[in-house]
């Protein structure tokens, strides 16, 4: 891709664009394979010829590429009577369709993975080659799920689309992808939060949003040079990006000032609290706990309940924390790494060397494992 390019902005453009095709009677699934060819078109033909309006070049290259395919399927004559009046190049339509591809990529109908494959390819302007490649698959194997996907959803009317709170679980699972391949999908989500925030002005985009710049700011304290794990508690501080803390909280509190509180403002509140913290310490545990009560009140969440023993046991000491942990599902994801910490802060050695040595045998990834098995030495030795 040239570096002279403004990639994002491109990127941007391509939930408008296809939404201008879709209404002039395009599908869908064509329509964003013709916006794909043309973006392509742009990234040979612009570096040297750069357009005076973007959005109206990719409009007509895109339009064209959709003729030409039309064209050449015989069996569409009748479709190709209804399209073949071409509009005339001129400035690009204002409306702006991105809420409806945002909408319609993330419909109800579609799984959790083919639905951030198609948000990310659709609305976010990514390659198949470098979704699969953030998601460590075959390019192939992605392209048949993007594929089904845009089946799926080419029958949705672009005026009824899928549920806002679908969207915004989608940008989250995508956040929490992280990095892989050549693209950095928790900044490719922050990306697509901020526009979703721009075209929207919702509060729980916002709340969103301010999720994702609270926990990025804390990235490059997580992980040691040999790429393992630094808990929270033993994280260096001073590696946080306070612009991305500060932008985070004043996004929060500008949702907060509406007065409908969302789970996603709820967590954000709670990453605020830690962000605003000189040290594990110093964090204001019971307002933390405070709002662990509004996040499980609002979701019922069993893994809100979950992180809300930790906080319990922060709060009020770990025989609290493990009373709040009782109740709970021990077959819960990072159940028995909780227990184990639990347990430690209980000063019970041995019982938390043993948890964490399940909860090792457990772990959903390599570095989550090691460290556990780390913690699971520490205890013995001590």
């Amino acid at each position: 891709m040239p570096d002279d390019l403004d990639t994002a902005r491109l990127r941007d453009l391509v939930p408008q664009v296809i939404g201008v095709l879709v209404r002039r009677g395009a599908p869908f699934a064509t329509a964003e394979d013709a916006v794909q060819d043309a973006l392509l078109a742009a990234h040979e033909t612009w570096p040297r010829d750069p357009p005076r309006d973007e959005k109206a070049w990719l409009i007509t290259a895109a339009w064209r590429r959709f003729l030409d395919a039309t064209r050449s399927d015989a069996a569409r004559t009748a479709r190709e009577l209804r399209v073949d009046a071409e509009p005339l190049p001129g400035p690009a339509t204002e409306r702006d369709d991105t809420l409806e591809l945002y909408l319609r990529c993330a419909h109800p109908s579609l799984t959790p993975a083919s639905a951030v494959a198609l948000t990310l390819r659709a609305v976010g302007g990514l390659t198949t080659r470098q979704i699969a490649a953030a998601y460590l698959v075959p390019e192939a194997t992605m392209a048949q799920r993007i594929s089904r996907a845009k089946r799926t959803v080419s029958s949705v009317p672009l005026d009824e689309p899928g549920s806002f709170g679908t969207v915004l679980r989608v940008l989250y699972l995508v956040f929490n992808e992280g990095y892989s391949g050549d693209v950095d999908l928790s900044c490719e989500a922050i990306r697509l939060a901020r526009r979703l925030h721009t075209v929207t002005g919702h509060e729980e985009a916002a709340g969103l949003l301010a999720l994702m710049l609270l926990h990025h700011a804390r990235r490059p304290a997580r992980t040691r040079p040999d790429g393992s794990l630094v808990p929270l508690a033993a994280q260096d501080r001073s590696l946080w990006d306070t612009h991305l803390v500060a932008e985070g909280v004043a996004l929060l509190q500008s949702a907060l000032a509406r007065d409908r509180l969302g789970e996603y403002q709820a967590q954000a509140a709670i990453a605020a609290l830690h962000g605003d913290a000189r040290s594990t310490a110093d964090t204001d545990w019971v307002q933390v706990v405070e709002w662990y009560d509004e996040l499980v009140a609002l979701t019922k969440s069993p893994v809100h309940r979950l992180n809300r023993a930790v906080a319990v046991g922060e709060a009020d000491g770990a025989r609290a924390g493990l009373a709040a942990l009782e109740p709970l599902d021990p077959e819960l994801p990072r159940y028995t790494a909780v227990a184990a910490y639990l347990a430690e802060k209980d000063g019970d050695l041995r019982r938390a060397a043993d948890l964490y040595a399940a909860a090792a045998r457990r772990a959903a990834n390599v570095p989550e494992r090691d460290h556990l098995v780390r913690e699971a030495a520490r205890m013995r030795q001590g």
